[in-house]
């Protein structure tokens, strides 16, 4: 995994993950045991099942809600039967369809508290690094804004949501374990990490936000030190998970286990953030 990082903070810096490239058509493949990948090839979108009901954790951009809908049913699972639907990050790209899922399933969505308002009311937050760069989503029904560390139950399901903030002030990452073959693994959906703003503003220095550094100093903290058997980014490429998938042919779904993976992920978190302090350290102060 250590090798991807140069790749991974070339993708990063050139936007790669941007566009038409978000709603990329990707066959839905399990993961592990009751976790399957039911996102685009550009946004990660995961569906963890259970008898008593499924999770959804994140679901992508606008255009993505038919894909997500049809790789579910292409399962074997049925959309009604999602209870929960949780939210990494507030931005169009990770949370534009969450209203169109809702609606379809009822379940209820859960965000960071800040996040959480922001997919209520539909409106940007004008605190965000990104924020004039932001677009406006269609208001989501039946939200609740979630605690640092809470245990969201469904029958035989545990996820845990961690507070990640940094790149939004309302990131979260989720935590759960999965078995198969009689192995049971760590599964990390991992928030971004990155220290982005939009053109023309400050990541750092920002005083509608002025513990973004910080936030996500200690958001990569989190993810270098979680118990981590499988990652999955929230764009996925950015967590090397296709070149696990690649592997899955003759391995199995053990091609996604990487313990290093955070590490690399946390890494490439680090060397964007340097790269973007130095790059307005040189542009001088705000």
């Amino acid at each position: 995994m250590k090798t991807l990082i140069p790749t991974l903070m070339l993708a990063l810096m050139a936007g790669a993950a941007h566009g038409a490239d978000w709603y990329a058509p990707q066959q839905p493949f399990a993961i592990y045991g009751d976790t399957y990948y039911v996102g685009t090839h550009g946004i990660s979108a995961v569906l963890v099942t259970s008898s008593a009901g499924h999770i959804l954790v994140d679901v992508g951009g606008p255009d993505a809600a038919q894909q997500v809908e049809d790789h579910i049913r292409q399962l074997g699972f049925k959309v009604e039967d999602i209870r929960y639907i949780l939210n990494t990050h507030a931005h169009q790209d990770h949370g534009g369809a969450v209203a169109a899922l809702q609606k379809l399933s009822g379940a209820t969505v859960l965000a960071g508290p800040s996040n959480e308002h922001i997919l209520r009311t539909g409106q940007p937050d004008r605190a965000d690094p990104q924020y004039p760069g932001l677009t406006p989503m269609v208001p989501v029904a039946h939200t609740r804004a979630l605690r640092d560390g809470e245990v969201i139950r469904l029958g035989p399901l545990a996820v845990s949501a961690h507070f990640t903030p940094g790149h939004t002030k309302g990131g979260v990452s989720y935590t759960w374990q999965a078995s198969e073959g009689g192995r049971t693994i760590d599964l990390v959906f991992a928030d971004s990490v990155f220290a982005v703003a939009a053109k023309g503003r400050r990541f750092s220095g920002n005083p509608l936000y002025p513990t973004a550094q910080a936030d996500v100093e200690r958001s990569i903290a989190w993810v270098d030190s979680v118990k981590c058997d499988v990652l999955i980014s929230a764009h996925p490429e950015f967590g090397g998970l296709w070149e696990r998938k690649a592997k899955q042919a003759t391995l199995g779904d053990a091609a996604f286990i990487d313990p290093g993976a955070c590490h690399a992920y946390a890494a490439v978190g680090r060397e964007f953030l340097a790269r973007t302090l130095a790059e307005e350290k040189a542009k001088g102060k705000p």
